[in-house]
This record gives structure tokens, sequence and C-alpha cells, in this order.
């Protein structure tokens, strides 16, 4: 059976809202993906790090209670598990503050031996971070070798901008490792100075790739050298979006899993097939942005399990 993977940071996320604190839960981008993914009943293995201390205890029950395999977790036990401040504004956007205390010696982890179709999706900072860079590099590439389907979600923040000219390499190597990008507006903005999905795509400069730029309430574009396709988003009431992009992503790979679309298929599938999946990862971005949590619900997850 193929089985999917997501690579990225873990952190708890608290909620502050009007300056005051409210909620709590276990997150990072790649983390919210898995979680949603494991309350659909697919076969998702969760690689990244935390401490064994009580927050890393809070994460870990939490990620077995939502049916993800922890295999390939580090639990180190020096340092801390890391925090995210994610103070919401009045359009209930969120800006982070990321509180960190890693150990000298990290992910260390004997790595799965990823096998021809299944998926692996990795990104954020956590992609680019020189600690683990080596060990990272080396899994996407053996997932390469072996003809995975490689997905890269850049999710770069705005803080991060004064790095940029030694982070944009990395990037750029990330991208090239992948066969379906997924970025925000503001990421392409930031890292390429891209003003649209033309102009993305422009950059990325590789016609066996599919770009998916996700533009907020303008809509989601596709790019390919075969396929251009707009696809509109509804208008709602948003509670935040932190966990927008990322279930954006897990309804990506949802939908790759259960249409059975094989490394052979991706360069063949039609801009009708594209349309559906498109429309399901909305849904779940849009299902998460009407509620505090990071992923789907339990409720909306029964109506697309297996």
């Amino acid at each position: 059976m193929r089985k999917i993977y997501t690579l990225g940071e873990t952190v708890l996320d608290i909620f502050f809202k009007d300056n005051q604190p409210f909620a709590a839960r276990a997150g990072g981008a790649c983390l919210n993906t898995a979680v949603s993914l494991g309350r659909l009943g697919l076969p998702v293995n969760f690689i990244s790090e935390y401490g064994m201390d009580k927050a890393g205890d809070l994460i870990h029950n939490f990620l077995k209670e939502n049916n993800i395999s922890t295999d390939y977790i580090y639990r180190y036990p020096d340092g801390k598990s890391s925090l995210a401040l994610a103070y919401l504004n009045d359009r209930s956007d969120a800006s982070y503050e990321f509180y960190k205390n890693y150990p000298e010696q990290r992910l260390c982890i004997e790595f799965p031996d990823v096998q021809e179709d299944d998926i692996v999706l990795f990104g954020s900072f956590y992609a680019i971070t020189g600690e683990i860079r080596n060990k990272l590099l080396q899994f996407i590439k053996h997932a390469n070798v072996n003809n995975a389907i490689v997905i890269y979600d850049p999710n770069f923040r705005k803080q991060h901008l004064d790095e940029l000219a030694k982070l944009k390499p990395l990037i750029e190597e990330n991208i090239s490792l992948a066969s379906i990008i997924r970025g925000s507006h503001e990421d392409f903005a930031y890292i390429f100075n891209a003003n649209n999905a033309d102009e993305t795509y422009n950059v990325l400069n590789d016609k066996q790739k599919y770009l998916l730029y996700t533009n907020s309430s303008e809509g989601v574009n596709l790019m390919s050298d075969k396929l251009s396709l707009s696809v509109p988003v509804k208008k709602i009431k948003t509670i935040s979006t932190v966990g927008a992009g990322d279930n954006f992503n897990a309804g990506i790979v949802y939908s790759i899993y259960i249409n059975n679309i094989h490394f052979d298929d991706i360069q063949n599938i039609n801009i009708e097939i594209w349309r559906q999946i498109i429309e399901t990862a909305i849904e779940f971005a849009t299902h998460v942005c009407s509620s505090y949590d990071n992923y789907i619900s339990i409720d909306f997850a029964k109506k697309y399990m297996l």
C-alpha cells in the first residue's frame, strides 16, 4: 500500500486575540496537513522532532489520537519543544513570534524507505534550516530517485526577508526536487518579487512542474506547460487563517491518493481532474478558516473518508 509522508517543524501554537491568549494547538505546517489526512483515514507518517517535555507529550498524544504514525519522530531529551505565538488581527490573519530551544543533535532518526508512488510533502522554513539540511536533502532526493510524488510548499515568512540572499538558493533547490509547487502570492512576492501566477511560473523556469498559486480571496491558479486554470474561492466569515494553506495541501494530497494518481500519471492529469482536485483543496482550506483549529474537523472528515 502506498504511503504518505509529511516532513516539517513541530510547534505548540498559542493563539492571541486582542492581546489575550485563548487557545493552544499542536501546530507546524506539515503537522497540520498530517492531522487532517489522519482524520481522513489515510496512511500518513509525520517526520519531525520535539522535546521530551510536557508540551511534547501533548503533541505526541494528539498525533496518535489522530491516526498519525510517529515512527519517524525524534523526541530529544535536551532542549524544549518549540512555541509559536500567533497574534490574530481584525481580519483574523496571524503574525507570529517563535521561541525555539533545539538541542545540538537534530532529527536523529532512521528515515523511511520511500517507494514509487508514495506521496511526500515538505516545506516551510524547516526545509531550509541548516542544522537538518543535509538529512532532509538526502531523504527528498531518495524519494525522487524512487519516483515518489514530491510536493513542496515554501511557506516563506516576512521575518526572514533579511536572510533571503542566502536562503533563496536553498528554496530553488527544493523547488527543483518537487513535481508540484504550492505557494501563496505572498510567498512568491517575497522570494521572487513576482506579482502573479504567470510571473511566478516564468521564474520557476521548469516546464515539467505544476504550480499551484493561491491568492487568498482572489482564488487559485494552476500553471503548467500544458494547462492553465483559474478556480474561484467562496467568500466566508473568517475566524482564523492559520491552517488554511496547510489544509489546501491536505486536499491536494487527499485527492491524489483517492484518485489513485501515480507518479507516471502526474504529467497527464486533465484539466477537469485538476479542477476537482483544486475545488476539494479549497473546501478543506475554507472549512479550517471557520474555526481556530489548524486542521479539518472529525465531522467534516467523515464526509470524505474512504
